[in-house]
């Protein structure tokens, strides 16, 4: 497609920009850049501050009427931006706070074992009357004393390799650190090992004083900052007692089915998280053997398997789960063209404690962008598409919130959704990245070139690719687990992208406040407004293009690349070849050219908005042609046959997820069903992308 260019000033920094961006006719890319600049001039660092000051006064878990003065501010902000705003109930199966917790060694002597963050007289929220110790939600309850084996990270192989080396983890205390894999994986294969409890620790070596001055006085956490975290790890996303189904209130019309928690597989093992200086307590005591390569952390001592008889820890957790009333807040911009077309942007408000950096930060934002695009709409610029801003609740405890919303609204998403945006604790630093699915990674990118870098004469894009390691263009990565782009992606089969700014982070500490967040993430809160910027510019073209901006050869492309990798991984099935998808995904490629070829002259022949909405229902199609039915072989809720959460890792993103798991199990007698699974899939993305082609002549 032919492009012209514009010149666009921006906080005094001016860039060329395309002015026929993709999806876009020449006069609708005009009156685009006209919304975009005076879009960009709205965002302010003032706003961004006061919303996160407002957001983090006061430690606010899910379920807590604190968390519901969060909700409550949320709502109000939205409405005063003149959105219409909707609360959206669930009944969760939550634990109830901390409950009883305490870790204590009982030999070589009785000594307690600190789980609470320290007072600092720097930091006037450390002292906070409602901030709690260390504990992690859906542990098991219990109350242990036994010998300690050291499982460095607790990850599968980890375990593996202690049963190699004659190491019984049975009714033994296990101590493992954080890294390498979801907490909840390592209490699932502590209590697969025979494990009567287990401890989770932050080690220096990759959290804390090695890395540099630590707080108060740096960003790095102390020997008392502690980890908190969800353990849920189920073979679905969302409320335990509801798969597959919203949790809706129990007094509501609709009769709601939920399973006994007797039925749910829960860790039964009671799970406690510490600071590395009561975990420096319990190493300076063990006198097993030495760790084998690799397992050394960064506390002054060799590192040992196992404690002996002359070591006992105690450890104690007495957790109360029950319903609980939860609340997601949804303001709505309607579309003023497509109005059943949903471009949704969320974040979580619930947090571990105060939540400034996660989720708050990206919460901020979020409000700040509900109030610049008020502001647009006010001014006569009203969105084509719908927009959805969405604060969800409960994800701490396991993505909860946002899957019951989209259990919810299953279908409507199917028929009407655009993409997913996730803010997750999106403003945390200043450095800039993002992982997307292949049809948003050029807009993203493009988005980065029409913002500014603060302080700095360069856009976002120049800042992001000199960062990117002589790359031709920055690195979009590709989405994995942990955030509430799960269910919108994954189960339903939504395009989404998830980044923001990362940096230093005492993650799901009590120090995760506003003091940490003004002296060592961005004391100018100039990040905050960018961040809005690219979130927006996205957002507007999304909603404004004649024809949605996908690109579809990227389809083909990234599928030859995650391919490719497989068969690398693969390699052990010599029997097995990945020709016939390669070749399939060499002709989705060239399928996915043709079609954007079609859409760029569409767009500037069709001015017929009936035509254009028929096009966009069929560009809407295309993400769900990797929905299986069927799911994945680890969890049917995972139905996306693109991409997948890790299932023993719960962060990685798995790419072609089924051919993942069948080379984990370093298995191939399943890879020829699953490859006619894969080319039929990719036939009927294809078979849409060639319906687009002809609907556009």
């Amino acid at each position: 497609m032919k492009q012209s260019l514009i010149f666009v000033l921006c906080s005094g920094v001016s860039f060329f920009l395309a002015a026929q961006p993709r999806g876009f006719s020449a006069p609708s890319a005009a009156r685009q850049a006209e919304a975009e600049k005076l879009f960009l001039s709205y965002p302010s660092s003032e706003r961004f501050k006061n919303h996160l000051i407002n957001l983090t006064k006061e430690p606010h878990v899910a379920g807590t009427p604190a968390n519901e003065r969060v909700r409550d501010y949320l709502a109000s902000v939205m409405r005063q931006a003149g959105m219409q705003v909707d609360l959206y109930p669930y009944d969760l199966y939550l634990p109830v706070g901390p409950g009883e917790v305490k870790a204590e060694m009982v030999l070589p002597q009785r000594m307690p074992l600190n789980n609470m963050e320290n007072i600092y007289a720097e930091d006037r929220f450390s002292a906070h009357p409602d901030l709690g110790p260390g504990w992690n939600a859906y542990s098991g309850s219990g109350d242990v004393t036994a010998e300690v084996v050291y499982a460095n990270y607790g990850r599968k192989e980890d375990f593996e390799k202690l049963a190699a080396l004659n190491v019984s983890c049975k009714g033994k205390v296990v101590i493992a650190r954080y890294g390498g894999n979801f907490r909840g994986y390592k209490a699932k294969y502590a209590q697969a090992a025979g494990a009567a409890a287990l401890i989770i620790y932050t080690d220096p070596a990759d959290n804390g004083y090695t890395k540099g001055l630590v707080y108060p006085e740096g960003p790095q956490p102390d020997e008392s900052t502690i980890q908190r975290g969800s353990l849920l790890t189920l073979d679905f996303t969302g409320d335990p007692l509801t798969p597959f189904e919203p949790a809706l209130p129990t007094d509501g019309k609709k009769k709601i089915v939920r399973k006994n928690p007797s039925d749910v597989a829960f860790h039964t093992i009671p799970v406690l998280p510490l600071p590395y200086g009561s975990a420096k307590e319990i190493f300076a005591q063990m006198k097993g053997k030495p760790v084998p390569a690799g397992w050394q952390g960064g506390l002054p001592f060799t590192y040992r398997l196992e404690g002996g008889r002359g070591l006992t820890v105690r450890v104690m957790v007495k957790q109360e789960k029950k319903l609980q009333r939860c609340y997601n807040v949804v303001g709505t911009l309607m579309g003023s063209e497509f109005p059943d077309e949903w471009i949704v942007a969320g974040c979580h408000y619930d947090a571990w404690n105060f939540g400034a950096c996660d989720p708050n930060s990206g919460t901020a934002m979020l409000l700040s962008l509900s109030e610049s695009l008020g502001k647009l709409a006010q001014a006569g610029v009203k969105p084509k598409r719908t927009i959805k801003i969405a604060h969800w609740d409960a994800e701490e405890f396991g993505v909860i919130g946002s899957t019951e919303w989209v259990e919810q609204f299953r279908e409507e998403l199917n028929a009407k959704g655009v993409a997913y945006f996730n803010a997750d604790a999106a403003v945390s630093g200043r450095s800039f990245g993002g992982s997307a699915s292949p049809t948003l990674k050029e807009l993203l990118l493009e988005a980065s070139k029409a913002v500014t870098y603060p302080d700095s004469a360069k856009s976002l894009y120049q800042v992001w690719l000199a960062g990117s390691r002589g790359s031709t263009e920055p690195s979009v990565g590709n989405l994995g687990g942990g955030s509430d782009h799960i269910a919108f992606y994954m189960h339903v089969g939504i395009p989404s992208w998830s980044g923001g700014t990362g940096g230093p982070t005492l993650y799901h500490s009590n120090n995760d406040n506003f003091a940490f967040y003004e002296r060592f993430v961005d004391p100018s809160f100039t990040m905050g407004p960018m961040v809005e910027q690219v979130f927006g510019v996205m957002g507007l073209r999304l909603a404004n293009a004649d024809a949605l901006p996908y690109q579809l050869a990227r389809y083909g492309q990234d599928v030859r690349v995650h391919l490719e990798n497989l068969q690398k991984q693969g390699a052990y099935a010599s029997d097995f070849s990945f020709e016939r998808l390669l070749k399939a995904a060499d002709e989705l490629r060239l399928t996915g050219e043709a079609a954007d070829a079609a859409l760029a002259r569409f767009v500037n022949q069709t001015t017929d908005v009936a035509k254009r909405k028929q096009i966009n229902q069929q560009l809407l199609k295309l993400e769900r042609a990797w929905i299986d039915a069927d799911g994945m072989p680890y969890g049917k809720w995972y139905r996306s046959l693109y991409a997948s959460t890790d299932p023993y890792s719960g962060y990685a993103s798995w790419m072609l997820p089924a051919f993942h798991y069948e080379v984990s199990l370093r298995s191939s007698a399943r890879l020829n069903a699953w490859e006619e699974k894969y080319l039929a899939a990719m036939t009927r993305l294809s078979e849409e992308m060639k319906k687009v082609t002809l609907a556009a002549r």
